[in-house]
């Protein structure tokens, strides 16, 4: 198995939190404002254009991805969503504004919204349903049920099928029941249009109704049978405001190229994005990672800072996060979009 992403058998708990001690008096709940200098997540956010293109995808079925122009944002206010895990994968909680920095573009910015509120949340799920999914489609189903019950009222969903072309199975919803209800039409057939379909998922999320937003894949291979390159497709998740998750379920051995490059595909799309990709290799863990990552959809910090020398250049802007943890933690890990294209003015 390679070893990027997550490995199930190195984990001994599953679903943890890793919640700092109450001697440090950190704030231990992930749903609650913490600290003053706090305001809604929906009253500051970075102001995205909403295409014609996608909002026709809204409307019905596709077979093929869309094309899709430039994402680039306004900088007022750039909001950064984070996540802490330590060394066994566990979620870290509890941390304050003052154990954060930002810096953009290598200069230290000064952080001006610090939350960490269960904010709605707009989801694309991307299931593969090309051939070589019939003997874990049923888990992956259920996958899916799993992670939709870590849902708010507030969220909405679509999902997208794949195999030989993408397809619109459900459009947006605010019912997760509408989704489960739509799974028995996923049945494994044919190739795997994998970056046309994570394509059309990104370009769909541009008419979504909530701030954040973010894509689940799940899938058991690499592409074989794409209109777009991975190219196409990297430029276009680096542009967006998408936070991508991504479970990989691989056999023990990759019987052609594009399965052994699946893996690295797939967490190089996330890592882009702030999200991760896990790595399985059995179709039973599915449930439990696709519940994990729900539960840590849910419990990100979100940094917002105003951009020391704002300007609107057109140019990418790097976003870097360091930690500078509590004494006596072990060492922690951060998951963090890697930056931003500002509007040209």
């Amino acid at each position: 198995m390679p070893s990027n992403g997550y490995n199930l058998r190195s984990l001994f708990c599953r679903l943890q939190i890793w919640l700092l001690p109450l001697s440090w008096t950190f704030v231990l709940s992930a749903i609650t404002p913490v600290g003053v200098a706090q305001s809604s997540i929906d009253d500051v956010h970075i102001r995205t254009p909403r295409t014609e293109l996608a909002e026709e995808n809204k409307a019905g079925n596709s077979s093929s991805p869309p094309s899709s122009r430039p994402l680039k944002v306004d900088v007022d206010l750039v909001l950064v969503p984070v996540t802490v895990t330590d060394e066994m994968e566990r979620l870290v909680l509890g941390l304050e504004k003052e154990n954060f920095q930002v810096y953009e573009n290598n200069h230290l910015q000064s952080v001006q919204h610090f939350s960490t509120t269960d904010a709605p949340v707009s989801v694309g799920i991307i299931l593969d349903t090309s051939g070589s999914m019939a003997s874990k489609i049923d888990r992956a189903r259920e996958a899916v049920i799993e992670f939709l019950k870590t849902a708010n009222p507030q969220d909405e969903f679509f999902m997208v099928s794949f195999a030989d072309t993408p397809t619109n199975l459900v459009n947006f919803t605010t019912s997760p029941d509408e989704i489960t209800n739509n799974l028995i039409f996923a049945r494994p057939r044919g190739m795997t249009a994998l970056v046309d379909a994570i394509y059309l998922g990104v370009a769909k999320l541009r008419s979504a109704s909530n701030t954040k937003k973010a894509l689940l894949i799940i899938s058991d291979g690499g592409d074989n049978h794409s209109r777009y390159t991975e190219k196409d497709l990297k430029g276009l998740v680096k542009e967006s405001d998408v936070i991508i998750y991504a479970i990989g379920v691989y056999d023990r051995s990759f019987p052609t190229l594009e399965e052994q490059l699946g893996p690295e595909l797939l967490t190089d799309i996330a890592s882009a994005t702030g999200g991760r990709s896990f790595t399985i290799d059995n179709p039973n863990d599915l449930p439990d990672v696709a519940s994990k990552i729900g539960v840590e959809l849910r419990n990100q910090y979100v940094l917002g800072y105003r951009p020391s020398e704002a300007r609107g250049d057109g140019k990418w802007h790097k976003i870097k996060v360091k930690l500078l943890p509590p004494r006596g933690l072990p060492r922690l890990q951060v998951s963090v979009k890697q930056g931003y294209y500002a509007r040209e003015q």
